[in-house]
């Protein structure tokens, strides 16, 4: 496994995810940030659902879970 997936929430597929969107390191995850990253991945994985948008914000956020980033970010 990479560099990514020693973020939270992070698994090797969604690492595999994010490495055929084309984003490799933490850095490039942040600077992208959790929408623009699902985004990417989308586009390459039309199946990608909100899961996958919430694992990535938690890991951006260092936050294990699913839900709570994105509820956090909604209020």
């Amino acid at each position: 496994m990479g560099e990514l997936s020693s973020l939270p929430n992070i698994s090797k597929a969604i690492e595999e995810k994010l490495n055929r969107a084309d984003i490799f390191t933490v850095e490039q995850l942040k600077e992208l940030g959790s929408k623009d990253a699902f985004v990417r991945i989308r586009l390459k994985d039309p199946t990608a659902c909100i899961n996958t948008l919430c694992a990535i914000e938690g890991a951006i956020e260092g936050i294990r879970g699913t839900i709570y980033p994105m509820r956090k970010r909604l209020n």
